[in-house]
């Protein structure tokens, strides 16, 4: 036991050193890739009928996954709430998934999570398990001797958050992959000055490319431009602003920071026009900032054509779940607010525009948090639980290998403190999403430089959650 502890201490202390080589030359590649996979993607479009479109829901602070999905067969779920100790939910509070692939083992999901076991049950939802951050396969011996590469700063909230929208878990890199796939995919979209990646949390790392950058919306306003009060703005001004942003310049930091304003001064008044033009949707959405902001990405997706877009990637960051204290209240309030919203959402996306199929939406986290309790919450920890939706996906299913929630050295996964080494890579997850979305399956390992180690291009798809 004494060994065990010492094992572990070390292995926490130097997570965060392990790195591999640069990704300098799949960067290279990536951007002699990107008109030819362009090309060849605009060769399958089939006129104006082919939008598809991604949103992505960072839960930042590291939600704690196994109280969102729970074990319910009398066995586990006995496990489950010993293990939990006073962090366990109540069984007969929890409500049931009708799952079709968990033969001899059954699910629930939070109290709070009304309408996503509905669309569970009825096909629209599916849940990856034991999901983390992964440079190659790892086994509970191989961790503890740091014997193979780890995920750089394993446990950090800033190191996890980046990986998981980076995909590049063995460096801290600037680019993210859904900057990589709208790089690769940018000209099959009519409209070249609005951006393919619109965020509604400000700046962000998954939505950076080598030649994107995310375009801001305001929850409730749409897009603001530079002269967000143009009222005060003198004629004289305006024309000096747009001087400014007119001009070429030699220095490049000047020439890639005048760019990023352009394209804002330009799209601006591109989407209000599109904005102004919808009619109200009948579904009432939540005055939250969750259900605001995913109002205005289906705003978004009703002004596609509008605005000439084919492809639009989308990100929201809804914050809170850094639990460490008062976990239950907190949690219970988060997923009321995440259960609404994604109802109201999905409800404008299939009943009203008609796009359940050409909408998938998709979660990450930085980790999951531990199984054990630290008193009144829990604490950082490594695999996790997501959700993917939408009428593409392969709904009613569990993927992914649910872990045994045990302690000790009887549980192949549990590494200490009711911490899980992750049993299916995030980079199959993001794949996946890659590939519905259109990227060639040649052109994957370019986005995601691990993907080969637990996923062989051709094979099929990478995780099975989606038809593709």
């Amino acid at each position: 036991m004494a060994l065990h502890s010492i094992n572990r201490r070390k292995f926490i202390q130097q997570a965060g050193c392990a790195a591999m080589g640069s990704t300098t030359l799949l960067s290279t590649l990536l951007n002699l890739k990107t008109l030819g996979a362009a090309s060849v993607f605009n060769s399958t479009v089939s006129g104006g009928n082919d939008y598809k479109a991604l949103v992505c829901i960072l839960l930042s602070g590291g939600a704690d996954a196994f109280n969102m999905l729970v074990p319910t067969d009398q066995n586990e779920y006995n496990t489950y709430a010993q293990t939990r100790s006073n962090m366990a939910l109540g069984r007969n509070a929890l409500r049931d998934l009708n799952t079709l692939n968990t033969s001899g083992r059954s699910f629930g999901v939070h109290p709070a999570m009304l309408y996503m076991q509905n669309l569970f049950n009825s096909g629209e939802l599916a849940f990856i398990s034991n999901i983390g951050t992964l440079i190659r396969p790892v086994n509970k011996q191989e961790v503890y001797s740091q014997s193979v590469p780890l995920p750089l700063g394993l446990f950090s909230h800033s190191d996890q958050v980046m990986h998981w929208q980076t995909a590049v878990p063995q460096e801290r890199v600037a680019t993210g992959w859904g900057g990589k796939i709208a790089d690769m995919l940018r000209d099959v979209n009519e409209n070249q000055q609005l951006s393919m990646n619109l965020s509604l949390a400000g700046t962000n790392l998954f939505q950076m490319g080598n030649r994107t950058v995310e375009y801001t919306l305001h929850r409730e306003n749409g897009s603001v431009g530079i002269l967000r009060n143009q009222d005060w703005v003198g004629d004289l001004q305006s024309a000096a602003i747009n001087n400014m942003l007119d001009k070429t310049y030699a220095d490049p930091f000047k020439q890639s920071y005048k760019e990023t304003i352009r394209i804002g001064r330009d799209g601006q008044q591109q989407i209000q026009s599109a904005l102004e033009s919808l009619s109200p949707f009948q579904t009432s959405f939540s005055d939250t900032d969750l259900s605001q902001s995913l109002h205005m990405i289906a705003k978004m997706i009703a002004s596609r054509e509008a605005l000439g877009m084919k492809r639009q990637i989308f990100f929201v960051d809804f914050g809170g779940w850094d639990t460490h204290d008062e976990l239950l209240m907190t949690q219970e309030d988060l997923l009321l607010q995440l259960d609404n919203a994604i109802h109201e959402f999905y409800s404008v996306i299939k009943e009203e525009l008609g796009l359940a199929n050409q909408v998938t939406m998709f979660n990450i986290s930085e980790f999951s948090r531990t199984l054990t309790s630290n008193g009144n919450g829990t604490d950082h920890a490594w695999g996790s639980n997501v959700f993917v939706l939408g009428g593409a996906v392969n709904g009613q299913r569990m993927y992914g290998d649910y872990p045994l929630l045990n302690l000790g050295n009887s549980n192949p996964l549990e590494i200490g403190g009711g911490i899980l080494i992750p049993t299916t890579s995030a980079d199959s997850y993001f794949a996946e999403i890659a590939l519905w979305f259109g990227v060639p399956e040649s052109d994957l390992s370019l986005i995601f430089p691990n993907l080969t180690q637990f996923y062989s291009p051709g094979s099929g798809n990478p995780i099975g959650f989606l038809r593709i």
